[in-house]
């Protein structure tokens, strides 16, 4: 397997992403690339009766403040599995804080699905997606003795920042 590190943030960055996934929609798992390995390990499966509302991953070929690679969850209906390569566009970001400092999420939507092509900003998502997305992120790691805090959503042109910087802090 290639070093999933070297695939570009994009083909038209911060508009147009490239997003691994690493849980599809709906799971449990808590699947991680392991850069060393070259594959996805599993962390560990989620402690609360929760579910991932989107299918998340990192932006390759970033670097977020805690190190990492640029977290992304895609909004969408698709199916989809742990490694694959997602073309998204960037509608806002979640800024949230947990035991290591800021935690941003930003959100995104499948290029390829027609059904979100009119999806632009925040304000195009539904309030109570949004809403499910910030209680699984505050919740979610709640039996594990952790807490998370939500700070809110922020519009697309911050989210496209936050992806700018982190391209250059790569």
């Amino acid at each position: 397997m290639s070093d999933l590190y070297r695939i570009p943030a994009g083909n038209e960055p911060p508009r147009r992403l490239n997003a691994i996934v690493e849980i599809a929609r709906g799971g449990q798992s808590k699947y991680e690339y392991d850069h060393n390995a070259g594959l996805f390990r599993l962390d560990r499966v989620l402690y609360s009766a929760v579910h991932y509302p989107g299918h998340y991953g990192f932006v390759p070929s970033t670097k977020a403040g805690d190190g990492d690679p640029v977290d992304i969850l895609i909004w969408g209906s698709f199916e989809s599995f742990t490694g694959a390569l997602v073309e998204a566009r960037p509608v806002g970001m979640l800024r949230m804080r947990d035991e290591k400092g800021d935690d941003e999420k930003v959100l995104g939507v499948p290029v390829a699905d027609p059904r979100y092509r009119e999806v632009e900003e925040i304000g195009h998502v539904p309030p109570h997606f949004l809403r499910e997305v910030e209680h699984f992120f505050r919740t979610y790691k709640e039996l594990e003795g952790q807490s998370v805090t939500t700070l809110g959503w922020e519009p697309r042109g911050v989210a496209e920042q936050y992806v700018l910087n982190s391209i250059v802090e790569y």
